[in-house]
C-alpha cells in the first residue's frame, strides 16, 4: 500500500477554487459526481486536506477511533507554533471556541455529551412537541392566507430560533441578536475564513458568552428542568468548568438553529421542485418520516464534515497520516451510487435511508432528534394550513458561507385552506 494510494487519483484538482465557486455553492451536485467518479478519497497536496466523497469511506472516517473532531491534533492547524504569531485573531477565536463536546474526543467528549443527552432522548424530545406546535401555529397565523411570502424569513428562519430560545429561557426580544451571533459563528465550520470573518466571529463569540454568563447567573436563582438547568447543574457539580458550560451552550444554540432552518427550507424547495412528491406527501402523511430523511439526503444543510487523524489510518486504500485533516463532502456521500439506488432521484418513501447529514459514530449530531421533530411538525402544520404552495420566484442560496448550505430567500405563493 502506498502512502498516498487512492488519493493520487484526481491530482491537479483545485479543490478550494471549486468549493468557493458561486456556481458550486448554488448547485454542487454535478461537480461532486464528477469528482466522486475519480475515487472515494483524494489528497489536496497544497493544503494537506484529505477529501472523502464515498459513503463507505466516510463511514470508516466517522466511526474510526483513529479519527476524531479535536482540531488540536491538526498538524498545521491553529495550534501550530507559528499560527498564533501569524494570525492572533484566528488563534484566539479557535482557542476560545475549543472547549466544547463537538471539538473533543474520547473521555473528554463523553463527559460533556453525557450532560445534555437526557434532553435529546425520545421522550424528552416528544415533550417539546407542544412548544414547537404552538410556535409553528403563531408564525403561520402571521403569514397571509393567500399571496406571496418569503418562506425563510416568515417561517423556516424564526421557528427553530424561537423554539431554542424558549428551551434556553432566552427572551424573544433577543431573537435578532442571537440570529446575528449565529450567522457569524456558523462560518467557523467553513475552514477557510477571511480576516474580517474571524474578527466578526470572535466579536460574536465574546458577546454571546458575556450574555450567557449573566443569563446563567440569573437562571440559577430560579432553577427548573430546562436545557439551561442541565448546564447549570453540570457546572455546579464540577462536571463542566465555566468555559465548557458557556461554549457548549453557544454551540448548541448556533447549530440547533442553523440545522433546522436548512432542513425545513431545503426540504420545502425539494417538494416545490418535485410537485409529484408534494402530492404524494399530501395524500399520505405517514410518509413524513421518510420524507425528512430524503430531504436530509438530497439537500443536506452542510457541505462538509471535518475530522482529524489522531493516528495513521487507512481508508479505502489510502493511508491518512496522523495530524491530517479530513473533510467529508456530504453532497457526494449522500448521493453515492454505490450505496443508493437512483441516487439523484427524490423519493420521499425511500426505505432504509442511510444519509449521513448528521454524521455518524461518537460525534453524530446530538440535536438530530429535535431537528427531525421540528421538521415533522413544521411540514404537518404547513400542509394543514395551505392547499396550494408554489414557487413564486427564483430561490436564493446563501453564498456567504462555504459549509452551512441553506437558502437566504425562498419566495412562495400560498393559497387556500387545506
Amino acid at each position: 500500500m502506498s502512502k498516498q494510494g487512492a488519493a493520487a487519483t484526481g491530482e491537479g484538482i483545485d479543490w478550494w477554487s471549486i468549493l468557493t465557486d458561486r456556481a458550486f455553492l448554488e448547485n454542487p451536485y454535478d461537480e461532486l459526481k464528477r469528482l466522486q467518479a475519480l475515487g472515494p478519497v483524494h489528497l489536496d497536496e497544497a493544503s494537506g486536506v484529505y477529501f472523502v466523497l464515498g459513503h463507505r469511506a466516510f463511514l470508516k472516517v466517522a466511526k474510526s477511533s483513529e479519527l476524531g473532531r479535536d482540531t488540536r491534533h491538526w498538524k498545521n492547524g491553529w495550534t501550530a507554533p507559528d499560527y498564533r504569531v501569524h494570525d492572533p485573531v484566528g488563534y484566539r477565536l479557535f482557542s476560545e471556541f475549543q472547549p466544547q463536546m463537538i471539538n473533543c474526543d474520547g473521555a473528554e467528549h463523553a463527559r460533556m455529551r453525557k450532560v445534555y443527552e437526557p434532553a435529546f432522548r425520545s421522550q424528552a424530545v416528544r415533550d417539546v412537541g407542544a412548544l414547537v406546535e404552538a410556535e409553528a401555529a403563531e408564525l403561520l397565523d402571521a403569514m397571509p392566507r393567500e399571496g406571496t411570502v418569503d418562506f425563510i424569513e416568515a417561517f423556516a428562519g424564526p421557528l427553530p430560533l424561537r423554539v431554542l430560545c424558549k428551551l434556553f429561557d432566552i427572551p424573544q426580544s433577543l431573537d435578532e441578536t442571537v440570529a446575528r451571533w449565529s450567522a457569524s459563528l456558523i462560518r467557523i465550520g467553513d475552514i477557510l475564513m477571511t480576516p474580517d470573518q474571524k474578527s466578526e466571529a470572535l466579536e460574536a463569540l465574546t458577546e454571546f458568552k458575556a450574555f450567557l454568563r449573566e443569563h446563567v447567573a440569573a437562571r440559577r436563582a430560579r432553577p427548573g428542568d430546562s436545557l439551561m438547568d442541565l448546564a447549570i447543574r453540570a457546572h455546579d457539580d464540577g462536571t463542566l468548568d465555566e468555559e465548557e458550560t458557556l461554549t457548549n451552550l453557544v454551540s448548541m444554540l448556533v447549530a440547533g438553529h442553523e440545522t433546522t432552518v436548512t432542513l425545513i427550507g431545503n426540504g420545502l424547495l425539494l417538494l416545490l421542485r418535485h410537485p409529484g412528491e408534494m402530492v404524494r406527501l399530501r395524500a399520505d402523511r405517514n410518509l413524513l418520516r421518510t420524507a425528512i430523511e430524503e430531504f436530509l439526503r438530497m439537500e443536506p444543510g452542510g457541505n462538509m464534515i471535518l475530522r482529524v487523524a489522531r493516528e495513521d489510518v487507512e481508508v479505502e486504500g489510502t493511508l491518512i497520516p496522523a495530524g491530517a485533516p479530513v473533510l467529508g463532502l456530504v453532497g457526494a456521500i449522500n448521493r453515492d451510487p454505490a450505496r443508493f439506488e437512483r441516487a439523484d432521484e427524490v423519493d420521499i418513501g425511500r426505505p432504509a435511508n442511510a444519509q449521513l447529514t448528521f454524521g455518524s459514530g461518537p460525534h453524530v449530531c446530538i440535536g438530530a432528534p429535535l431537528a427531525r421533530l421540528e421538521a415533522h411538525i413544521a411540514f404537518s402544520a404547513l400542509l394543514d394550513r395551505y392547499a396550494s404552495i408554489e414557487l413564486a420566484g427564483e430561490p436564493e442560496w446563501r453564498l456567504d458561507r462555504l459549509n452551512a448550505r441553506g437558502l437566504g430567500r425562498l419566495p412562495v405563493r400560498v393559497g387556500g385552506a387545506a
